[in-house]
């Protein structure tokens, strides 16, 4: 009988060796997914599509709670949020790197460094893009990828056409010396100012004017407080997604697998709405009929280059000569 109960035992553990144990989970795994900008930008929307993709792949095992427009934390304090642990999640504009002693990333604020998106994806997904993320680690951040948001341009209250026409206008930006060095070269006086604050500062005369994709000029309603916006795609804002380093190795293997599909996913769908984004919401703005909008010719274009050529070299110190000059052959870059 003994010898009967022990061939049983051992015949169930067979069986259930024939079959591999499934984890199970009591609470799915939360990620809080902080971000600055409307919910209808196309970084909002590719954050929702990662969230309902990631929640779909792991059979409801993570879940991601998105928070826009700077509910959670404004510009200057989310990094450090990520850091500590405050939330898991982020999208910061490639600018943002800056204070945590990684220059790298500013090669993406370099005035006309991408002759538009096919320039732009050679960086951001080839080797180079990816020798940048890395970087990150140092800082307990892993870099997941790159979403774009668009090209960027001028606004003010008066017509912009010439590069003269920002002499000693008050121009915001992100804070960057890379910007900040692009506005001096124009004569322009550059205003660091968070996100969140920019419509408040255009409305009171903080400051005069702005540079942005046209997606963040019309859900912000920017439209309602500057006058003139002249389409100069001068620079790209686009985004790196991050994730706090210890979190994201810390996950079962078979989770992050699925997130990174997820992810993966999500930014194919970034990128491909961010060009359709701007397009249509540049029609939103014409339709308004509050913001005149102007399109340079290509001599007038070629002005604002010229111009502008001086910060590339100025800033390759900081920014790292390497850097550059890596990303300049992956594009093709002449003066």
């Amino acid at each position: 009988m003994f010898k009967t109960a022990v061939a049983k035992a051992i015949g169930v553990v067979t069986i259930l060796a024939m079959f591999p144990v499934v984890p199970t989970y009591a609470e799915p795994i939360v990620i809080t997914f902080s971000h600055v900008v409307a919910a209808d930008t196309p970084k909002g929307r590719a954050a929702e599509f990662f969230k309902k993709r990631a929640g779909e792949l792991t059979q409801g095992k993570v879940k991601v709670e998105v928070y826009p427009n700077s509910k959670l934390y404004p510009d200057r304090e989310e990094m450090s949020a990520l850091q500590l642990g405050s939330v898991q999640m982020l999208a910061p504009s490639l600018a943002k790197f800056g204070p945590l002693d990684i220059n790298d990333f500013e090669v993406f604020d370099l005035p006309f460094m991408f002759n538009g998106y096919e320039d732009l994806h050679k960086v951001t997904t080839g080797p180079v893009g990816r020798q940048l993320l890395d970087k990150l680690e140092s800082k307990g951040i892993k870099g997941l990828a790159y979403w774009d948001n668009g090209f960027k341009s001028f606004s003010a209250n008066t017509p912009i056409k010439t590069p003269e026409d920002l002499n000693g206008k008050k121009m915001r930006i992100q804070s960057s010396k890379v910007l900040e060095e692009q506005m001096l070269e124009l004569k322009a006086i550059p205003k660091v100012t968070a996100f969140s604050a920019v419509y408040k500062a255009l409305q009171t005369g903080v400051v005069d004017g702005t540079e942005n994709p046209i997606s963040n000029f019309y859900t912000q309603k920017m439209y309602e407080v500057q006058k003139y916006l002249t389409v100069t795609e001068h620079g790209y804002l686009g985004y790196a997604v991050i994730v706090n380093k210890k979190f994201w190795e810390g996950l079962p293997a078979d989770i992050r697998t699925q997130l990174e599909t997820a992810m993966q996913e999500a930014t194919d769908y970034a990128n491909k709405i961010a060009k359709e984004s701007n397009d249509k919401d540049l029609e939103l703005v014409k339709a308004s009929g509050k913001t005149e909008v102007t399109t340079l010719t290509p001599e007038q274009r070629a002005a604002f280059k010229k111009i502008l050529a001086p910060v590339h070299e100025k800033m390759a110190s900081r920014i790292g000569a390497n850097t550059v000059d890596a990303v300049q052959k992956a594009v093709g870059f002449t003066k």
